[in-house]
């Protein structure tokens, strides 16, 4: 019997782009292809990159060059953010057979060539071909989620972005606004659940402009997509409406908010998740800068007024919940005073952690344009020293949750004899263990920071347990 093609799969990026290669690899397993290892010999390697960092055209290089060298003749596909901003710049990669954009990613079993034997029939040219569409085509909605690959589901509820912060090129690379339905989000949610996951991260470009229906381009929708009739005359759904449904969701399953932007965070949705039996108490909120001439700058939507009121409501409803922030450093015009300013305000603000983030020029963007260029050596400066600001504060968020109970779900990796997992709060637990507790949910007391900076604890319903046996023991003898 003649062995399955077989493919691997490398994602660089944020959480939406784990949730659509997992969509990705799905569907080629479905055609009759077989899912291994990167770093196995595949027939085909597939590398979906990110435009966030300036080091995109690096990690694609050497992951293309790894690709190689375990399988020279592999045909070898470049998809996701990067191939939809610089197709051309990849196309001239060694090694590269073809690239997709951002809406051709999700047919790429289409453009795979014939495999036999092992061998794929593929003449290797000297520039790679390319299928990127404009980016105002775009308008479908493919529904995605993780599986398989992690303890959490990845699952994306919206793509694409309306903003034009001068900075981005996000809604160069994905295109408009568009959703999910709150009633394909629920399925979506129960698949997984069937699968045992018992975490999932609701995702998206920009979450909280949850609502926006995708727009029904010319011509018969690709396979996968997801696009009503007549899409743009529905009604527009909200993101609070869908944390609503999902609070009412029949099964045994946390959710947490990837990311959402302090202007579309209400709140009515702060009150919401503050009650809530289904939603952690974790935000992620994008703050970039704490100076309102670099917000204004960034063509940012609020002020840090607003900020410092959402932070302020959170805590007031949820003392113990933890809020994360992104930041970032060097952005032109940004002189000393005004970062000591965002110095100052995040070291008072209330906020759990920081992802400082050095800022890189980007074509396209009118941020690009400006001459008010901070030094890269001053960029790096400023973001170490915020990078240190994240560690006191993480250190201080893990204080304040010593000595309570949280529930701990469990990666399922051992690491030295250890087993490590996360609280509801986003805590990063450890505890001494030789039996993989992978996807496992336990009551876990938190009792010391260890050195590595994660919290040690114990398993508390596992002790009441063997005292309940203990007891037991007495009583019968």
């Amino acid at each position: 019997m003649q062995a399955k093609p077989t493919f691997a799969i490398y994602t660089l990026g944020c959480k939406l782009n784990y949730s659509e290669s997992s969509a990705i690899g799905q569907r080629l397993s479905e055609q009759g292809f077989d899912k291994v290892s990167f770093k196995e010999k595949a027939d085909v390697y597939i590398i979906n990159t990110c435009s966030v960092t300036n080091e995109a055209d690096k990690e694609c290089r050497m992951v293309v060059r790894n690709a190689l060298n375990t399988s020279p003749e592999a045909f070898v596909a470049v998809i996701g953010c990067y191939a939809q901003l610089k197709p051309e710049e990849i196309a001239k990669i060694e090694g590269v057979d073809i690239v997709l954009g951002a809406s051709e990613k999700f047919n790429i079993g289409n453009y795979l060539p014939p495999i036999r034997q092992g061998r794929t029939l593929n003449n290797k040219k000297e520039f790679a071909e390319i299928h990127s569409c404009e980016i105002e085509q775009p308008l479908e909605f493919h529904a995605s989620y993780s599986s398989g690959d992690r303890t959490r589901s990845f699952l994306k509820v919206q793509d694409g972005c309306d903003y034009s912060c001068s900075y981005c090129t996000i809604p160069l690379a994905r295109g408009k606004s568009r959703s999910n339905t709150i009633e394909n989000v629920i399925k979506n949610v129960y698949e997984i659940t069937s699968k045992g996951v018992k975490e999932i991260v609701l995702t998206g470009v920009n979450l909280g402009d949850f609502g926006i229906p995708p727009q029904t381009p010319k011509g018969a929708l690709k396979s996968g997509a997801q696009s009503p009739p007549q899409a743009d005359l529905r009604q527009r759904e909200t993101f609070f409406e869908l944390v609503q449904a999902l609070e009412n969701v029949n099964a045994p399953v946390r959710f947490r908010i990837s990311s959402i932007e302090p202007n579309l965070l209400t709140d009515d949705i702060i009150k919401f998740i503050s009650t809530s039996e289904k939603f952690v108490p974790h935000f992620h909120i994008p703050l970039q800068s704490g100076s309102n001439s670099i917000l204004k700058a960034m063509r940012r939507r609020y002020l840090r007024e607003l900020y410092s009121e959402r932070v302020s409501l959170i805590k007031a409803l949820m003392p113990h919940c933890c809020i994360g922030a992104d930041v970032i450093s060097g952005f032109p015009g940004e002189t000393e005073e005004s970062f000591l300013e965002t110095y100052s305000f995040l070291n008072k603000l209330d906020v759990s952690y920081l992802h400082a983030f050095t800022y890189s020029e980007r074509s396209n963007t009118l941020a690009a344009e400006s001459k008010e260029i901070v030094p890269v050596q001053i960029r790096k400066k400023r973001t170490k020293m915020l990078r240190i600001l994240s560690e006191k504060k993480l250190r201080q968020f893990y204080t304040q949750n010593l000595g309570q109970e949280k529930e701990v779900l469990f990666e399922g990796h051992i690491n030295d004899g250890w087993q490590y997992g996360h609280t509801d709060n986003y805590v990063r637990v450890r505890i001494p263990s030789d039996e993989i507790l992978k996807n496992s949910m336990y009551t876990v007391r938190l009792n010391s920071i260890n050195s590595e900076g994660t919290v040690d604890g114990e398993i508390v319903n596992l002790l009441q347990q063997i005292k309940t046996d203990d007891l037991q023991l007495i009583t019968d003898n």
